[in-house]
């Protein structure tokens, strides 16, 4: 008989990794006794990556959340862990060394055991303050190493990084195979070299099933001495999430590996309760395409988890696409022809930014560059023609170095442009910021809350935690589900405010914006709403911004207000016809400003 082999479920990752939001808080202290109860966990992913945004997002604090979740298993014994992303901590970009070393603290008196911790870059400076503040906040701290597949991602490249966070004092190890693109022969030969070193260090092994590798790689890690399987559970296993614990807590038995038992009345009454959190509400933001498995994703190497974002973008896209081929006398694009070049795209773009690991948010980055070049080239222009800040700063070298060379184009136009390039360690152009944060809570008269919680809150997500003191959060969310639901001729239950249309010229504004991008109508209607992303006093909510895949506006049409979702971050700056003009699907509508 071999050594135990043992289990964490990611029930977080599940929902995030399927659709916008996440189960209620009631809901997942609803869930927690029957995942006590299947008796086969060791450990529970409960929070950290986008989950305390998205509990923002429902208008609801997430500080609340973290406690009432984490606390029956902690109750029960079971060790639940969260995931942050070392420079950029629990959000999208660059985090004050104050404000990380404050979350670890508060996230342990919360009730989390371990801190996952990784770079998109792999960059080991970015997880050396990580590791420290982790266990200074009294928590494991676990490193996680973004797996991919290139030339530049070898061993002996993983190893390198592993030396380095060790002797920064990291207790394990995470093999984040974001993507599971991860050979499973390679990731046995890194989890082997991990434990000949460093026989002390825990394992363990993070694999999405979007491309179908990840049940041979947990196969392969377990027998190279892999400590933990990140597993998950029907309804939402499979596709482009994680395997089920079922198969592979049977693969490992049948290997001769000691495995808990497993109830399998417990493991129904979680399923049923995560298909009632799916009826309820979750369902309408999970794009029936995660439930899918894609050979397509071994060549590109987009995680799974941003399949349902990048569909939308394409969508987004399509209209435009197609009105610029039927202007050259081309046929139509069909959104799977459109993924296929997108796919083949993000693996020219890829290489020649560098190889970043394809893991949020430079999966994002080099994804959003691929559809620019394909917008771009569709239209006869160059690659390259359109490069957002974001990107810019991660081919600068401001988030961290990058694994791989830039093309020499790339360097080329860095240099047109006047841009410099960055060595320096990412931190340093990021001071301090909890003073001020402290002081504008003094102002709005907010408390630091229990163990300075709310303060974490506030200085981590200062927009979204606005929005959610002010209970626009809650506004917001309910008429959106109130918009789906009357889309699947659900219920409606909330009434939406009216407001004045104001009239538009689109002559002007096109004239003014030549340069502009197309978006589309989304049904027959009247647009209601310019929304200016730098001064957005005239957004349908005040305060809030306009990115990628996010509303943008309201067109009144027959069924209700539609939203408009600009394709590219941007600003509205024009629409066709005035108040009152009906407009067919399809039909240009507005511009976004590159």
């Amino acid at each position: 008989m071999k050594g135990e082999i043992k289990f964490s479920l990611v029930y977080r990752d599940m929902w995030q990794s399927s659709g916008k939001y996440v189960p209620r808080v009631d809901q997942l202290v609803e869930v927690a006794p029957a995942i006590i109860d299947m008796g086969c966990f060791d450990r529970v992913e409960t929070n950290g990556g986008a989950f305390e945004q998205v509990n923002l997002l429902f208008g609801e604090n997430p500080n609340v959340a973290v406690r009432k979740w984490t606390a029956p298993f902690h109750k029960a014994g079971i060790q639940t862990h969260m995931l942050e992303r070392g420079l950029n901590a629990l959000r999208m970009n660059p985090v004050p060394a104050d404000v990380r070393e404050l979350m670890f603290k508060v996230k342990k008196k919360q009730g989390t055991d371990i801190a996952r911790s990784f770079c998109g870059l792999n960059d080991h400076r970015n997880l050396k303050l990580s590791v420290e503040y982790a266990k200074k906040g009294g928590m494991i701290s676990q490193v996680a190493l973004s797996i991919t597949n290139s030339p530049v991602h070898t061993v002996e490249y993983y190893m390198g990084i592993v030396d380095k966070v060790v002797e920064y004092g990291a207790d394990e190890i995470c093999l984040k195979d974001m993507a599971g693109i991860g050979r499973p022969n390679f990731l046995a030969q890194l989890t082997s070299q991990i434990k000949k070193k460093y026989p002390h260090i825990k394992v363990q092994y993070h694999g999405h099933t979007g491309p179908g590798f990840s049940p041979a790689s947990m196969l392969e890690v377990a027998r190279a001495g892999a400590d933990y399987l990140d597993v998950a559970v029907e309804p939402l296993s499979w596709g482009k999430v994680h395997p089920d614990v079922i198969t592979i807590r049977e693969m490992m038995k049948a290997d001769g590996f000691k495995v808990k038992d497993l109830n399998m009345d417990a493991y129904m009454e979680v399923r049923r309760l995560t298909q009632k959190f799916i009826d309820d509400f979750l369902g309408y933001w999970i794009n029936p395409s995660n439930a899918k498995m894609s050979s397509l994703l071994v060549g590109c190497g987009l995680p799974g988890g941003m399949m349902g974002s990048m569909m939308a973008d394409l969508k987004g896209f399509q209209g435009a696409i197609n009105a610029t081929e039927r202007a050259h006398g081309r046929p139509e694009m069909s959104l799977d022809t459109l993924m296929v070049k997108l796919f083949q795209e993000v693996e020219y773009v890829w290489p020649r930014l560098g190889y970043p690991p394809l893991v949020t948010p430079f999966s994002q980055y080099v994804k959003n560059t691929a559809l620019m070049n394909l917008l771009n080239t569709l239209n006869g222009k160059p690659r390259w023609t359109t490069i957002d800040k974001d990107t810019w700063g991660m081919i600068l070298g401001k988030m961290g170095k990058l694994p791989g060379e830039l093309a020499p184009e790339i360097v080329e136009l860095a240099k047109e442009k006047g841009l410099e390039f960055y060595t320096g360690d990412p931190q340093d152009p990021y001071p301090d910021e909890l003073p001020k944060f402290r002081q504008m809570m003094k102002e709005e008269g907010w408390d630091e809350g229990e163990d300075q919680e709310e303060l974490f809150e506030f200085a981590m997500h200062e927009r979204q935690y606005r929005d959610y003191r002010s209970g626009i959060a809650k506004q917001r969310f309910n008429t959106e589900l109130e918009d789906l639901k009357k889309k699947a001729g659900a219920p409606i239950t909330v009434v939406r405010p009216v407001v004045e249309m104001p009239e538009f010229d689109v002559k002007e504004y096109a004239d003014r914006y030549p340069h502009a991008v197309p978006l589309q109508a989304p049904a027959k209607g009247k647009l209601m709403w310019e929304y200016d992303v730098v001064d957005n006093s005239a957004a349908p909510i005040a305060g809030t911004a306009v990115k990628a895949g996010e509303p943008a506006g309201y067109v009144q049409t027959a069924y209700g207000m539609e939203e408009i979702i600009p394709a590219v971050d941007g600003r509205i700056v024009a629409v066709l016809g005035k108040q009152g003009k009906e407009v067919v699907k399809g039909e240009i509508v507005a511009f976004v400003e590159k």
